[in-house]
């Protein structure tokens, strides 16, 4: 029984291969035949998708030039997005790169992406990918031990979470919240209190981030008392990259 198992799983991961491989054909021959910038853009990231599945390949140096290729086309394809000023591909640029990055354990790199996403969608007042954002970067935070800032980039989360009402989204956060009090060993402190308790029925204003940030100190910065409603974030002319 192991071994039909054993021949199942390569059989699967032999299919798994060739299938990407001849997605990367297509992708290729399809990248030398498109000129215009916002068509090559999103090419690359389909690029960028199917390289980030270098964890599947077995030979070193393959899984080595996949990791490569994965993050030389995004930073193409950011380039791109930047000179047509596309900020929603350049935040799906950013996102790839971080998970790229974190997949490495680089982590330094993935918490600087992650925060240029967080800032973009701040921008643009996209809520979902704000509540992604500081997930992300609270999974970042968590590994590299800083849990106080983890703990605030998840009570944050769960603020925009209760604004947009989104059950799904507080269930996720929580869970999240569980693995960090189980990382710091606490007991009995398994969910994270809602931001809308009674004994703090003010709501939180969160402080938007500046795009390049050196460091994390505004990134996902404590959410401050108000009793108003958050405002929206004016849009920022943005640098070409």
């Amino acid at each position: 029984m192991k071994k039909l198992f054993t021949i199942i799983a390569f059989a699967f991961l032999f299919i798994f291969q060739f299938t990407h491989a001849d997605d990367l054909d297509s992708l290729r021959r399809k990248l030398k035949k498109t000129t215009v910038d916002s068509l090559r853009a999103p090419i690359h990231l389909k690029l960028v998708n199917v390289y980030m599945h270098y964890d599947t390949v077995s030979n070193p140096m393959k899984k080595a030039m996949y990791q490569n290729e994965a993050q030389i086309n995004c930073f193409q394809a950011l380039h791109l997005y930047s000179g047509i000023s596309d900020t929603t591909g350049m935040r799906i640029s950013f996102d790839k790169l971080s998970q790229l990055f974190y997949k490495q354990k680089k982590y330094s790199q993935a918490k600087w992406y992650a925060l240029q996403s967080n800032n973009l969608s701040r921008i643009k007042n996209d809520v979902p990918n704000i509540i992604a954002s500081l997930q992300h970067l609270a999974a970042i935070k968590t590994d590299i031990k800083e849990y106080k800032l983890a703990e605030r980039d998840l009570k944050e989360a769960l603020y925009w979470s209760e604004q947009q009402k989104s059950a799904t989204a507080s269930a996720s956060i929580k869970k999240d919240y569980a693995k960090l009090n189980k990382k710091l060993g606490k007991k009995g402190k398994t969910m994270l209190a809602s931001t809308k308790s009674k004994k703090n029925k003010s709501s939180i204003k969160p402080v938007a981030t500046p795009l390049i940030a050196s460091s994390d100190t505004t990134g996902s910065a404590k959410p401050v008392a108000t009793d108003k409603k958050p405002a929206k974030v004016a849009a920022k002319k943005l640098a070409v990259i």
